[in-house]
């Protein structure tokens, strides 16, 4: 049986290898079905979820691992600050207000811990070659891969650009990497 593949699973490599060195703690910020925290748990010992939507956090919850799933809102839930070594968040800061969202993850993480953020942005005119080359590129993928679905709840158009992205990254997180990849996805990576 092959892997579940999709945009979204396809970055979960590069949020693994920025888990430092000794990481006891992380926290998978929108975890869904827990796909990432199952990951996550792999090489840290103890990982936290937190979402929104109930049925995927049941099909978490399903799974009989060792993680905490949380129902709320990570903006609001009362985490104490800098309690993390990893906060990691894929397809979920375009839910929210992204310079709250950028900031509330920032607070989360401990000196020394990492902020790795793969996120959807709006595409603009001049984005239009790089965006094609990602369609081709993502067809040939699922010839080869398949495509899973996620069962959980999607927002589209993203409201910020990914120029608007990796300024607000810029600002926010002096040192961060922000990269643009080519399926149709941006990476932050930030150490405290």
């Amino acid at each position: 049986m092959r892997q579940p593949w999709n945009h979204n699973i396809h970055y979960h490599p590069q949020i693994l290898k920025a888990v430092p060195h000794g990481a006891e703690r992380a926290l998978d910020v929108g975890c869904g079905e827990g796909m990432l925290a199952r990951k996550l748990r792999r090489v840290v010992p103890e990982v936290t979820g937190i979402d929104l939507d109930t049925p995927s956090l049941e099909l978490a919850r399903g799974r009989g691992d060792e993680i905490e799933y949380l129902h709320g809102d990570f903006l609001q839930h009362p985490f104490e600050p800098e309690s993390y070594d990893v906060v990691a968040s894929v397809a979920t800061l375009h839910h929210v207000d992204a310079r709250i969202g950028l900031l509330r993850m920032r607070e989360l993480v401990r000196p020394g811990g990492a902020l790795v953020v793969v996120g959807l942005a709006r595409t603009t005119p001049r984005d239009l070659p790089y965006a094609a080359a990602g369609v081709a590129v993502g067809y040939a993928h699922r010839a080869v891969k398949g495509h899973w679905e996620h069962p959980s709840p999607t927002v589209w158009p993203p409201p910020a650009t990914f120029h608007e992205m990796r300024d607000l990254a810029t600002d926010l997180l002096p040192g961060a990497t922000y990269r643009r990849h080519l399926l149709f996805r941006y990476s932050i990576t930030w150490r405290k």
